[in-house]
């Protein structure tokens, strides 16, 4: 059974520079990992879809995170190998967990944002949050 890698991308270069990794380790690998990329939209607010047709607001979220998929996935695929990529919609750290552990992924890596507070110096908020909602693996890349 192949290794089943998730990469949260939102189109930072963070994220990419996590995605590159990905890459050079699946080459490294004799069974490469099967890779997820994931994009999580956070919620629009109510007073905002009140107004707006469901499928308006589903159509937003899909093209804002297709976009913020774009690099990663030209990248993964410039490379020869392949991803499934998803749009999530929700508050970005547990989704990510709650969609890694749906899915059975045995390894989360992400890239370290290097912003905020004193623990979040090196990780950044999200991943932090996800390091420390996780039972699984969480990689963090520079």
């Amino acid at each position: 059974m192949n290794p089943l890698w998730l990469v949260p991308v939102d189109g930072s270069l963070h994220a990419l520079r996590a995605v590159d990794h990905v890459i050079r380790e699946a080459a490294r690998d004799t069974v490469a990992p099967t890779m997820m990329l994931v994009n999580v939209q956070a919620p629009l607010p109510s007073d905002v879809t009140r107004f707006v047709d469901s499928g308006v607001v589903q159509d937003y979220h899909r093209e804002a995170g297709e976009a913020a998929l774009a690099s990663a996935r030209a990248r993964v695929e410039a490379a020869g190998l392949s991803c499934s990529a998803h749009v999530l919609v929700g508050e970005t750290a547990p989704t990510i967990v709650d969609f890694a552990k749906e899915q059975r992924c045995t390894l989360i890596v992400m890239g370290a944002r290097g912003l905020g507070s004193v623990a979040g110096v090196l990780l950044g908020s999200v991943t932090n949050r996800v390091v420390h909602l996780t039972d699984l693996p969480v990689l963090v890349v520079k």
